[in-house]
C-alpha cells in the first residue's frame, strides 16, 4: 500500500495544514519521489503536532503557524525524537525540516529567517553494517527450492539483491519494461529521477526469467510491476520484499537478513577485486563520494589485511 503524503494534513492547526499541502505541491512540480515527499512532510506534520500537544506549554504562537516557530522549538522538538525514537530518526527529521524551513523562507517568503539557521544535527553513533557472506546467501536460497510461485519469485528477488546491491526500494519499484533478458539487463529508478541500467548474472537472469514464465500464470499478470503478491491482483510492495526476507532468514537460520547488507557486501567484494571506484559509483547509483567510503566499512579491515598479506612487507628479506 502506498503512502499518501496528503493524509499527512488531517487534524493539523488550518495554517500548519495549508502549508503543509503548498509544500507537497512544490515538492510534486519538483519532481521529488513520493517516499522524500512523504518522509519530508511527515517531518512537519509530526513538528505541528508536537507543539499542539497540552505539554508544551511555551509553544505559544507556533501551536496555529510554523511561521512561529523559533529555534527553541526546533532544539525541544529534535530533543523530544531522541529520546522517543533516535537519534537517526531525529537526524532525518532535522534534514527535512532544513528543507521546509527554506522553502517557507526563500520561496514563500513567509518568514525573514529559517529557525534552523543554529540548530546543531544530532550526533549518531556510527553502526557498521556487516556484509552477508556467499554461504548465507546460499542458506536462503536453499529455502527456495521448489517450482512454485512463491519460491520461484523469491529465488529472483534475493538473487537481483545479491547479483546487482541495488537498494531495496529499486528492487520493489522494477517494472515489467525494466527487464531485458535478450541483454541480461535490469534498469532501475534510483534516488532523485536517476535512472541506470545494470547487468545480470547468468544464475540471476535464468532465475528472473524462471519467475517471469510463472508471473505469467498469477491473476496479477496483467500489472506493470515485476513483483507480484502470492494472493490477488496486487503488486509485492517493498515492505512485503522486506517481510520476505525476515521470513527467509529466520527459516535458513541466519540472523539480521535485510537488502541493504547486500549493497555492502557488493560495494566489498568489488574493492577487495581491485575494481574502480567511479564504476562502481555508477553501478551502485551514488553522486557522492563519500558513500564508497561508507559502504563495505564494516569489512575494510579484512581488505587491509588481504593487501598486507599480498604485498609481503618485510618477508622479501
Amino acid at each position: 500500500m502506498k503512502r499518501d503524503p496528503t493524509m499527512l494534513a488531517t487534524g493539523l492547526p488550518p495554517e500548519w495544514a495549508t502549508f503543509l499541502t503548498d509544500w507537497d505541491r512544490s515538492l510534486r512540480s519538483g519532481n521529488y519521489p513520493s517516499t522524500t515527499r512523504y518522509n519530508y512532510l511527515l517531518a512537519v506534520a509530526q513538528l505541528g503536532r508536537y507543539l499542539a500537544d497540552d505539554s508544551q506549554r511555551e509553544a505559544g504562537e507556533a501551536v496555529g503557524t510554523p511561521t512561529a516557530v523559533t529555534r527553541r522549538h526546533v532544539e525541544d522538538f529534535q530533543a523530544w525524537m531522541i529520546t522517543t525514537r533516535s537519534p537517526a530518526t531525529a537526524l532525518n527529521k532535522h534534514k527535512a525540516l532544513q528543507q521546509f524551513f527554506k522553502w517557507l523562507t526563500l520561496d514563500e517568503e513567509e518568514m525573514d529567517q529559517s529557525p534552523m539557521l543554529r540548530v546543531r544535527q544530532p550526533k549518531t553513533p556510527k553502526r557498521l553494517i556487516p556484509i552477508i557472506r556467499d554461504e548465507d546467501t546460499k542458506k536462503l536460497l536453499d529455502t527456495c527450492k521448489g517450482k512454485d510461485f512463491v519460491h520461484v519469485r523469491d529465488e529472483a528477488i534475493i538473487r537481483l539483491l545479491s547479483n546487482t546491491g541495488a537498494r531495496l526500494s529499486e528492487v520493489a519499484n522494477v517494472e515489467i519494461d525494466d527487464v531485458d533478458l535478450s541483454l541480461d539487463t535490469v534498469r532501475y529508478h534510483g534516488k532523485g529521477a536517476k535512472d541506470r541500467r545494470v547487468r545480470l548474472g547468468a544464475k540471476t537472469a535464468r532465475a528472473v526469467s524462471r519467475y517471469l514464465r510463472a508471473r505469467g500464470g498469477h491473476k496479477g499478470f496483467g500489472l506493470p510491476d515485476l513483483w507480484l503478491a502470492v494472493r490477488g491482483a496486487q503488486p509485492l510492495t517493498a515492505n512485503g520484499i522486506k517481510l520476505m526476507l525476515k521470513r527467509r532468514g529466520l527459516r535458513a537460520g541466519v540472523a539480521g537478513v535485510h537488502a541493504h547488507r547486500w549493497r555492502h557486501t557488493y560495494a566489498h567484494e568489488w574493492k577487495l577485486a581491485g575494481g574502480d571506484t567511479g564504476d562502481l559509483m555508477l553501478v551502485l547509483g551514488w553522486t557522492s563520494d563519500d558513500m564508497p567510503r561508507h559502504y563495505g566499512a564494516s569489512a575494510a579491515a579484512e581488505r587491509a589485511q588481504q593487501v598486507q598479506a599480498r604485498m609481503g612487507i618485510g618477508e622479501r628479506v
